[in-house]
């Protein structure tokens, strides 16, 4: 900064710091008002910025709105943790890090990652029939990620939970 544009910053804040009407204005805004306003700027800007990151799609197909996932009371588990994000204990995750030399299901249907557990493995037909009828009763199945979530959550957890990760290596 220039020594003009200092001198100028010291004479607007002197003037700031004795005009009184300033400080009267400024305490005329209520804090709950300058953080409601300041938390929906920055939902606002991560909105933004999960619209147009290339990373976390399987997460994105279940909270595409941030404020929605913000909203919600969610208890999170590795299990559920492993389903929202396709991180954890699959066989596509650990393949991509070459912990593992394969990433195909032991059903040896498809590569075993989060669509192909929660739609076609064969070990959880029981778990899957049972979020199935449970969606059913109030929606279509099969239903988008981010219903399933919003709105079936419990139903969700509960299939979520079944799933014996361990045991599907």
């Amino acid at each position: 900064m220039s020594t003009l544009g200092s001198e100028l910053a010291d004479r607007l804040a002197k003037e700031a710091a004795t005009n009184g009407d300033i400080a009267i204005c400024y305490n005329k805004i209520p804090k709950s008002v300058v953080k409601r306003e300041l938390e929906e700027t920055s939902v606002e800007m991560w909105q933004s910025i999960w619209n147009c990151s290339t990373k976390g799609n399987t997460t994105k197909e279940y909270f595409p709105i941030v404020t929605e996932r913000l909203n919600m009371k969610i208890t999170i588990n590795k299990h559920l943790t492993t389903m929202l994000t396709g991180h954890g204990n699959i066989k596509s995750y650990l393949h991509r890090f070459k912990i593992i030399t394969s990433p195909v299901c032991p059903c040896s249907k498809n590569d075993q990652n989060m669509n192909h557990l929660f739609y076609e493995v064969e070990l959880l037909k029981t778990q899957r029939n049972g979020l199935r009828i449970a969606i059913s009763k109030s929606g279509d199945w099969p239903t988008s990620k981010n219903t399933l979530i919003s709105r079936h959550y419990k139903s969700f957890k509960i299939f979520v939970n079944s799933i014996p990760f361990d045991d599907l290596g």
